[in-house]
């Protein structure tokens, strides 16, 4: 029993030390500032919105491939897997059990991501300028990249404006594409245990314990897209 308790650890651990990896900053908690991001629930599957015009700097061919458009979403995840056209068994159980190259999933989001993905939750997020900047850089980093810095096209999304790009890392069921949100999250100075967060429920769950502008918006079940849009970060 001691042993098998000491392999899961090494497991648990070995996990939280895979790319993509946090980027550790030293300035402490750092939510609750005036630079808003989005975190998305597809119903297993977690995400990242950030305004486009803003992560272009560190990604600047995606303005070339989505244009103006208002935000981009960024996903991660198993590279079988996700650019499957059709989903298995077999590939799920090779997904979760084997470690396998992973890939960015990134959306062109024209307009609000509440009217944009009215069947997904969608939470906000309010963070100081240095953790948008740290989490802007955690995204960056997840993308795979050649000796001069060029990120490689994969093939098209899997719905709307969208594009998958070859990622860095391994997915498999101790780092999943909830973790990698979480990571994120944790890089933006966030206070959350990403050992854990395997599942989009427990990472929607500490957003809504943890973050006042998410606790706002959800308790606001009845209220327009538009008035939850209107939540400004201060």
């Amino acid at each position: 029993m001691k042993i098998l308790v000491l392999l899961l650890s090494l497991l648990w651990l070995s996990a939280c030390a895979t790319e993509p990896y946090i980027v550790k900053e030293t300035h402490g908690e750092l939510v609750s500032g005036n630079k808003k991001i989005y975190v998305l629930s597809h119903g297993w599957h977690t995400s990242l919105v950030i305004p486009t015009e803003d992560i272009e700097g560190d990604l600047p061919e995606l303005k070339n491939r989505f244009g103006n458009t208002s935000y981009i979403e960024f996903g991660w995840g198993d590279k079988g897997f996700y650019q499957a056209e059709k989903v298995t068994t077999g590939l799920t159980l090779r997904a979760l059990f084997w470690p396998s190259a992973a890939v960015i999933h990134a959306v062109a989001v024209p307009s609000s991501p509440y009217d944009y993905f009215p069947n997904s939750e969608v939470l906000a997020v309010c963070l100081t300028t240095q953790g948008y900047a740290s989490l802007k850089k955690f995204v960056a980093n997840s993308f795979y990249r050649d000796e001069f810095g060029h990120i490689f096209e994969l093939k098209k999304g899997i719905y709307g404006n969208s594009q998958f790009y070859e990622g860095v890392g391994d997915y498999y069921f101790l780092n999943t594409c909830n973790k990698w949100t979480a990571k994120g999250l944790k890089s933006a100075g966030m206070n959350i245990s990403t050992t854990f967060k395997l599942t989009a429920g427990s990472v929607m769950r500490y957003i809504r314990a943890n973050n006042n502008l998410a606790l706002i918006i959800a308790s606001s079940k009845k209220s327009t897209a538009a008035l939850r849009s209107a939540v400004s970060c201060r």
